[in-house]
């Protein structure tokens, strides 16, 4: 009897500890004294549901339960792709797809959930408006070519009025990219046929352009000809026609000779062949 009492004795206050520690487990896990802020976060601090000036940083925090809460914002840069109906300045309609990339500034994580809500209230109560408003002020300044043929600096101008206009609410704009213009069916059509035409302008500018060229190349071909038949008439002379015309001979005397039996050696003279055009004219 005595052995099983002091047996009693001994394993209740290692029970008891263990039941103590147990319990106090639980009471951790339920009410949590403790906040952990994650890579890319901030912490907003609420007591009693009022927002408080401190943010928490990256890791782990002590709080006091049921008084202090934590509400974590991620402040990592994001990406949403916003569509949005628009008119240009000569009125036609343009559909653009645009992709903003931002972040919530770290600083002012507080002030942001307090006036804004989170990330999903931010997107849709503030940055979708603002796009939708923004392009259609930029949209509106030009035609639709000028959309077309200006596009780097219409997007220059969107992120430029974007960040200022999302700046105000704690929101810092990263980028703002233009994936997509889209215009109505008789739009396209209207600039399929001004390319095809201005295609065909070009092509009919180029053929005009080569006959010129090939005309003004017979025509210098033709004064070289003739320059060089002038210059050749001038050099003639009776010696050269006869050198070329013993250069020319192949050693035969003709079949036919003269009533005197002679044979006469052929003299030209150069200044028949210079008449000779003339009298042909004549």
């Amino acid at each position: 009897m005595q052995y099983n009492r002091r047996n009693i004795t001994n394993n209740f206050p290692l029970s008891f500890y263990l039941a103590v520690g147990i319990f106090f487990v639980i009471l951790v896990i339920i009410f949590r004294p403790f906040a952990i802020v994650n890579a890319g976060e901030r912490g907003v601090v609420m007591k009693f549901g009022k927002v408080q000036n401190q943010i928490l940083d990256e890791g782990i925090h002590p709080i006091i339960p049921i008084v202090t809460s934590v509400k974590r914002l991620n402040v990592r840069v994001q990406q949403n792709t916003f569509q949005s109906d628009a008119a240009s300045k000569d009125l036609q309609k343009i559909t653009t797809e645009l992709a903003v990339n931002w972040h919530i500034d770290p600083i002012s994580a507080n002030k942001v959930f307090q006036q804004v809500g989170d990330e999903q209230q931010i997107v849709t109560g503030i940055i979708t408006p603002a796009v939708s408003e923004v392009l259609k002020a930029a949209t509106a300044k030009k035609t639709a070519e000028e959309i077309i043929a200006l596009r780097t600096q219409l997007k220059e101008e969107i992120d430029s009025n974007l960040k200022k206009r999302l700046a105000n609410y704690g929101v810092i704009v990263d980028d703002v990219s233009l994936v997509n213009f889209a215009f109505s069916p008789e739009f396209n059509k209207a600039i399929e046929a001004k390319q095809i035409a201005e295609q065909e302008a070009k092509q009919a500018e180029f053929s005009a352009k080569k006959a010129t060229q090939d005309a003004q190349a017979e025509i210098n071909r033709a004064k070289g000809q003739a320059e060089a038949q002038r210059l050749q008439r001038q050099t003639l002379t009776a010696q050269l026609l006869q050198q070329k015309a013993i250069e020319k001979w192949d050693g035969h005397f003709p079949t036919v000779i003269g009533g005197n039996g002679t044979l006469p050696l052929i003299n030209i003279n150069p200044t028949n062949f210079a008449n000779q055009p003339k009298q042909e004219n004549q």
